[in-house]
């Protein structure tokens, strides 16, 4: 299938990505605080072994358990105590929806949407744990039950590109913003307890009941939230006119009289803000994706700098 580079994006594009995901990282390392704790603590869950404490040497403990630096410390044998962690399952959930279809440069959004979705689903695939997902229009949300395969993970990239492929001037489904929240309702039926899910999507059609909603999610899963915008309504031009389209209709904005373009600006720039307040009030990551930027980058820059602390449960 051809494909307009920037405006849609095939399976077989999406497939391609797997090596863009190798070095990005979901676990994020911060240093530990207390006293007889290792050097750094996981803010995320995940498999393998979790350090859970120091404690005094007893009769039949595995002699290669005991720390010889706190033991020769402290005068005490002193043995590492470790336990088992379970397997994370984790949920990919990616907008497709009408208001996604817009682009100033490089790429519309539903692709910056669809490319940050899949190199999550892969890197998570890499870690060895089960992955799957949600992609959603206006009007169908389009399920992948988690599986630890590519053959999964290949289906995934299948439902983003068919339903990408439908976004176009002539799309005909009316916008629906209630199908952000339907689609984190049907989220949170899934995920009761220590799942990872990624949310994709500009938020457009948030409300009070998203943010409570995703404060529930959040209580008992590890939530990232990656917020796909385009700069351009930040960077509005000061002179001229501009026309947008929603698909069947076309408005032309006449940037040039003071107070279309104020009105526009002050939009965007609140709208940011309250996403952005999310983060601090919810404890989860809101982390910003440019449109007008490669996705890959952004995306490791992001999950590397990202000063977020996930609660541990």
């Amino acid at each position: 299938m051809e494909t307009t580079a920037g405006v849609h994006v095939t399976t077989q594009q999406l497939v391609a990505l797997e090596a863009r995901a190798r070095d990005l990282a979901f676990v994020q390392k911060a240093k530990s605080h207390r006293q007889l704790a290792g050097r750094m603590q996981s803010a995320m869950r995940g498999r393998g072994l979790s350090f859970e404490e120091l404690r005094d040497y007893l009769p039949g403990d595995d002699v290669r358990t005991i720390d010889w630096r706190v033991t020769a410390r402290t005068g005490k044998p002193t043995v590492r105590v470790y336990s088992e962690e379970k397997e994370r399952p984790a949920l990919v959930v990616v907008d497709q929806r009408i208001n996604m279809f817009f682009g100033s440069r490089r790429a519309m959004k539903s692709v910056t949407a669809a490319e940050a979705a899949i190199l999550c689903a892969w890197r998570i695939l890499g870690s060895g744990d089960r992955v799957g997902g949600f992609v959603f229009n206006d009007e169908t949300i389009d399920d992948v039950k988690p599986h630890r395969s590519r053959q999964a993970v290949i289906g995934f990239a299948d439902r983003i590109a068919r339903q990408n492929a439908a976004l176009d001037a002539a799309y005909a489904a009316p916008p629906s913003p209630e199908a952000l929240d339907r689609t984190i309702d049907r989220v949170a039926a899934i995920a009761h307890h220590d799942h990872l899910v990624i949310i994709v999507s500009d938020f457009d059609g948030h409300t009070t009941s998203t943010r409570d909603m995703l404060l529930r999610l959040a209580a008992h899963n590890d939530v990232i939230c990656l917020l796909v915008y385009d700069p351009f309504l930040l960077e509005l031009p000061r002179t001229g006119n501009i026309v947008v389209s929603g698909g069947a209709l076309q408005a032309e904005l006449a940037l040039k009289q003071g107070g279309v373009r104020q009105s526009i600006d002050s939009f965007a720039r609140d709208r940011g803000r309250e996403l952005r307040a999310w983060q601090r009030e919810l404890g989860l990551p809101m982390l910003p994706i440019s449109s007008a930027e490669e996705t890959a980058p952004q995306l490791r820059r992001l999950l590397e700098q990202s000063a977020w602390r996930q609660r541990r449960r």
